[in-house]
């Protein structure tokens, strides 16, 4: 998780070794090269320690919490818009510093933009990135599953193209071996988005494949495929995602009158200048997601409820399958366990830990009717709804989630409610409140912040914690409440800042589907549909034992 932020007009800000807020002026190297950030409200009040931590406990209660209903989404969004995240955030100047670069590819590689950097890199050409592609330079690595003899010997083989591609080698810690070949390391930090980056590189291979029966090839039909992929994963983002987490009149509205607020055409930029990305979204809005995410999943045929174990992958197994927070040891049971860099002796997936994307997607949406999920589990995981309440297992983050291994940390740190609550606050974010107003939208009532709709319940704050939180609300708070009392969609502050958001980073990519509106997909089941299903149905060529190859359980 970030803890520096280069802010324009500000300068940088920072969380020191004490957990202190701090601004400095950058150099002139970090001037011209770091990752742009941007205030788009105003400056807000802090929140002392004592109230981010009664209200972090309240989010985090172990209590009953409900799911998506209307929509009902499927709980691969959850990770998707995980993934997406770190495609906005990519930050591919940090190891540019002291090369030879030009102003282009500087000025691309420090702004927001939803071109799958966090995929591809700086490309095959360049002489860092090129360990990300294989050996034909035009598609991208893949890697080899751990064979493993539990439950069965359809497990103990190993699997290629079904895990990522890893450093391996004999060289360094058991953590060193197990980090991932891709560009953002971060797409490994849980297995659900491990697997989603997998299938982009699955993908991308697969369009690949489809573009060299025209003669293309080498450079021309690396980039040819690129920006194919590109638009693909854009309008879907444009047309599925988005109108899954949001009021879908909102997305339209941005999408086909323009932005009100957030960099708007003709008054704060020209339309060649390259975006920020809004502290308000990265520290707020976008960390909905947390929101949505289950302590338990039913993965495949050995992970859930009637499987050998008789139980579904938790989301501890979910860090621990990985190379960035876990060890991929199943013997590993506490957070600490993950923070053991020598831990453990398999350093790629263990084979019964691949996905059943039929389990996480509803594949019935594009009429794929023979790969619905099972029937056991009622067609599939959904995601938990949009609101104040987090599941208990992310008061537990393995210290890898965010950059704490080897190092000193209090407890509360792990808790993710309370980490978003004080970056905010380090950050002087803008309240709930003061970004409505600059919307120019009714705020909440002060009985919808302190009552929502089946929530968090703040009762444990002190009745002047209580009047603060009306009065202040922290920006991340009001949107998740904001959001639960509509019924789970974001609205009028947290969605709007959201789809300006994605709307400025898909103008500002190279590839553009909002600077072609003329554009269609060409890969979906008609000139207007590309969803994440359909995504998924091409890259794993619409095969039951590619989107599901541990099969079913056995009769």
């Amino acid at each position: 998780m970030r803890d520096s932020f280069f802010v324009v007009g500000e300068g940088v800000l920072e969380i020191d070794d004490k957990g202190e807020a701090i601004t400095r002026q950058p150099s002139t190297a970090e001037e011209l090269r770091r990752f742009r950030f941007s205030r788009l409200g105003p400056k807000g009040p802090r929140t002392d320690e004592e109230t981010r931590t009664a209200l972090a406990t309240a989010m985090t209660a172990n209590v009953p919490q409900p799911d998506s209903v209307d929509p009902v989404v499927p709980a691969g969004f959850t990770y998707l818009g995980q993934f997406v995240d770190h495609d906005l955030t990519m930050d591919r100047t940090e190891s540019q510093l002291g090369q030879d670069v030009n102003l282009d590819e500087l000025t691309q590689g420090r702004s927001p933009a939803l071109d799958l950097d966090s995929v591809y890199g700086r490309g095959p050409r360049d002489k860092d990135d090129q360990v990300f592609y294989a050996q034909d330079g035009v598609k991208l690595k893949v890697g080899t599953t751990t064979p493993v003899p539990f439950p069965d010997e359809g497990t103990n083989i190993p699997f290629e193209g079904f895990d990522l591609p890893r450093r391996g080698g004999t060289a360094g810690t058991a953590a060193d071996r197990r980090l991932p070949l891709i560009p953002d390391a971060r797409n490994d930090e849980n297995l659900v988005v491990a697997q989603t980056h997998l299938a982009f590189i699955r993908f991308h291979n697969r369009v690949v494949d489809e573009l060299a029966l025209t003669g293309l090839s080498g450079e021309r039909l690396f980039r040819a495929a690129k920006e194919l992929v590109v638009r693909h994963y854009q309008w879907m983002l444009r047309t599925d995602h988005l109108p899954r987490i949001i009021d879908p009149a909102i997305v339209e509205d941005v999408f086909t009158n323009g932005r009100r607020f957030f960099e708007v055409p003709g008054k704060h930029y020209r339309r060649d200048n390259s975006p920020t990305m809004p502290i308000e979204f990265s520290v707020a809005s976008y960390r909905f997601g947390h929101s949505q995410v289950r302590g338990a999943y039913e993965w495949n045929r050995v992970f859930r409820t009637n499987g050998p174990l008789q139980r579904p992958a938790t989301l501890f197994q979910l860090f621990t399958f990985t190379g960035v927070s876990g060890n991929f040891d199943p013997s590993s049971a506490l957070p600490g366990d993950l923070d053991d860099v020598t831990r453990g002796d398999i350093f790629t997936l263990p084979s019964n830990w691949i996905a059943d994307f039929r389990r996480l997607y509803d594949f019935t949406e594009a009429g794929r009717d023979d790969l619905a999920a099972p029937a056991e589990f009622n067609g599939g995981n959904v995601t938990k709804r949009i609101d104040t309440l987090l599941v208990d297992p992310l008061t537990k983050l393995p210290a890898g989630t965010f950059g704490g291994r080897g190092t000193q940390f209090r407890e509360i740190e792990r808790n993710l409610a309370f980490r978003n609550l004080t970056r905010a606050s380090m950050m002087e974010l803008a309240t709930g409140q003061q970004i409505a107003e600059l919307f120019g939208v009714e705020p909440l009532t002060a009985e919808q912040i302190l009552v929502g709709d089946g929530g968090a319940v703040v009762e444990g704050l002190s009745e002047q914690q209580r009047a603060q939180l009306v009065e202040a609300t922290p920006l991340w708070f009001y949107v998740l409440r904001e959001a639960e009392v509509g019924g789970g969609l974001m609205g009028p502050v947290g969605g709007r800042l959201t789809a300006e958001v994605f709307h400025r980073a898909m103008e500002g990519s190279r590839i553009s589907i909002v600077r072609s509106p003329y554009w269609r997909p060409t890969l979906g089941p008609d000139s207007s549909t590309f969803r994440m299903v359909d995504l998924l149905l091409f890259a794993f060529e619409g095969k039951a034992d590619l989107l599901n190859p541990l099969g079913d359980p056995i009769a």
